[in-house]
């Protein structure tokens, strides 16, 4: 929900594609991942529901309370791409999409990132030149579809455990009504 960092449980009937649950950007019903930042392990991945974005995908190194990466996005190629760009970069946000022609022989990428080396979380460069990346990347979000008045703000919080309800981890689904994973 928009300016709030607690996530609510929905059920909701999953998008079916070559035996695949795939996101259903017009039910805005997004995949999101949590890629750990410290080792090799399986991706985790869920469903989550209000970041509407039509296109592409999202993505940051700035996620409570681990800072592993976490993305959200329309297709899986997007996400790995706005991903991937952070791991390249050592860190960041990221705003990226990833095209396919109707006869699926060409693509090409979109892709825009505001690097954070330092530990994934600061830059070394001057404050001015972040802010103003930064605000670029926000409205890069904003015109994919989003709708948040903050959404990277709000995807650093998706992998934060200790708020209800339901958050993903690079250890997969919690509930933190509960207080454990989900199997």
């Amino acid at each position: 929900m928009d300016g709030q960092l607690i996530t609510n449980k929905l059920s909701c009937e999953p998008t079916v594609l070559s035996n695949k649950i795939i996101s259903n950007a017009e039910k805005d019903i997004l995949k999101i991942v949590v890629v750990n930042r410290y080792k090799d392990a399986p991706v985790a991945k869920a469903f989550i529901k209000n970041f509407r974005l039509k296109k592409g995908a999202i993505a940051s190194s700035v996620a409570h309370d681990s800072h592993n990466i976490v993305a959200v996005g329309v297709d899986d190629e997007s996400i790995c791409l706005a991903v991937n760009k952070i791991i390249e970069k050592k860190g960041g946000v990221s705003a990226a999409s990833y095209f396919k022609s109707d006869d699926g022989n060409e693509t090409s990428e979109d892709v825009a990132i505001v690097a954070l080396p330092v530990a994934g979380l600061m830059s070394n460069e001057d404050g001015y030149k972040v802010a103003e990346a930064y605000t670029r990347i926000d409205k890069e979000a904003k015109k994919m579809g989003s709708t948040l008045s903050s959404p990277f703000m709000t995807l650093s919080f998706m992998a934060l455990l200790v708020i209800p309800h339901l958050k993903l981890s690079d250890l997969g689904l919690f509930n933190g009504d509960k207080f454990e994973f989900i199997n």
